[in-house]
């Protein structure tokens, strides 16, 4: 069979219903029939062989199973079990002309079409989180960080608009990759299309909702299947993004934003202080186990002639699996952000403790703007910061700028310090924020 289970504790039902063994044999039935439907069109079966052959459901996965250890091929096994039921005079008209590839790949289509679904409105709603938990901290005032580094203030809904925004392309890219997966590939032993026909192939496509490849040799080119293997990576990645920043904002040091932590849960077996951020944790883990599925999906692209059967059973494992992973992590992660503990006063107090180091970028245009050449002025504000006169970053400057004979108002120095000035135009990201669905 061409499907394993996919870890219980990362899939939903939803999902794991979309990969299990009955649905994959029901979507091979499914195929199959449009098949014969397309054939019953064309005057070659008649409509009581359709008729016939749509009153036998699809068989069980034991009883496929069972077949297939004797004649080690699944497909086979499948048309085997699912027509033994059937007259001499339908069974014969059952998978005729088509080779496995035609069957399994249509129905690779089909199911990546709904598992597509699945993961957009998944992400859908982190987008929705995102940009609601944003909007709601525009005002929340904290240092920015870069290279891990006190760098100048900014607004916490700023962060997450950007990842509101990411998201949302994410997905985008990934509605956009469904339209080259859910494709129909009805096109013989190497896509000639001997003894069926294009036309054939397309009013089967048409009967799935599926578009007809364009082109194929024995399987449909796996290059569309890795784009959209790369575009769950890239979402899983997003997601890792927004965790880790959760992450360091949990650390001791910084204490700006903590997990939600329910009555009796346990941060350690001993000790009892703990509050760790686990979920942010789990995100991260998972997302190295998307993406690492990539690679394999990939090397799938380049084949030997019209086929080899390499890639067959990297998809059997990679595909089920990180589908079930990356809808559990845009799960998580909504989740993780919506019942996100901010600390205001915390991100406050830090940006304070910052001093007016975080001021360094106005005061160089200060000096610029006073006539000091600019590698005196970045050299002046550099050296006094390295010497530590952080809170007394401003008053330093002021005096060294006066010793060199550059007189700036009072005003002009205490101005930089104004949060409302500093953080003006930030609005804009909002604005636009606001339109994002």
């Amino acid at each position: 069979m061409p499907d394993r289970p996919v870890l219980d504790r990362y899939t939903s039902p939803e999902m794991a219903a979309i990969w299990s063994d009955q649905r994959t044999l029901a979507l091979w039935r499914e195929v199959e029939l449009a098949v014969l439907e397309a054939w019953t069109h064309a005057g070659a079966a008649t409509a009581a062989t359709l008729a016939a052959a749509r009153a036998v459901p699809a068989p069980s996965p034991r009883e496929v199973a069972e077949e297939e250890r004797r004649t080690r091929h699944d497909v086979v096994a499948f048309v085997n079990v699912w027509t033994a039921p059937m007259p001499s005079a339908v069974a014969r008209w059952v998978h005729r002309g088509v080779t496995s590839s035609d069957i399994v790949d249509t129905a690779t289509g089909l199911r990546l079409a709904q598992v597509s679904d699945l993961l957009v409105t998944a992400a859908d709603r982190l987008v929705a989180v995102l940009r609601d938990h944003a909007l709601a901290h525009q005002r929340t005032v904290q240092v920015g960080r870069t290279h891990g580094q006190h760098a100048a203030p900014t607004v916490w809904g700023l962060r997450v608009a950007d990842f509101a925004f990411a998201v949302a392309r994410c997905r985008d890219r990934l509605a956009e990759a469904r339209g080259s997966v859910a494709v129909a590939k009805i096109s013989g032993p190497v896509g000639s299309y001997a003894g069926l026909g294009p036309d054939l192939e397309q009013r089967v496509a048409s009967a799935l909702r599926l578009l007809p490849s364009p082109v194929s040799t024995q399987v449909v080119m796996r290059d569309s299947i890795a784009h959209w293997m790369s575009c769950l990576a890239l979402l899983a990645t997003v997601c890792e993004a927004i965790a880790l920043e959760v992450r360091h904002g949990a650390r001791s040091e910084v204490a700006e934003l903590a997990e939600s932590f329910r009555d009796g849960q346990a941060g350690s077996s001993v000790m009892p202080h703990k509050r760790n951020p686990v979920t942010a944790e789990k995100i991260c883990g998972l997302a190295r186990v998307v993406r690492g599925y990539v690679n394999p999906v990939m090397e799938g692209v380049a084949l030997w002639h019209q086929r080899d059967i390499s890639h067959s059973s990297v998809e059997r494992v990679c595909l089920p699996d990180a589908s079930a992973i990356l809808e559990h992590l845009l799960r998580s992660t909504a989740e993780l952000v919506t019942d996100l503990v901010v600390d205001s006063d915390r991100m406050r107090a830090n940006l304070a403790a910052a001093g007016s180091t975080v001021f360094s970028h106005a005061a160089l245009e200060i000096l610029l703007d006073s006539g000091l050449d600019r590698q005196r002025a970045y050299a002046l504000i550099q050296n006094r910061a390295h010497a530590g006169a952080n809170g007394s970053l401003l008053t330093s400057l002021q005096a060294a700028a006066l010793a060199d004979g550059i007189d700036i108002p009072p005003g002009r120095w205490a101005a930089i310090t104004d949060l409302d000035r500093e953080l003006a135009e930030v609005g804009a990201v909002f604005d636009r924020l606001r339109s994002l669905r």
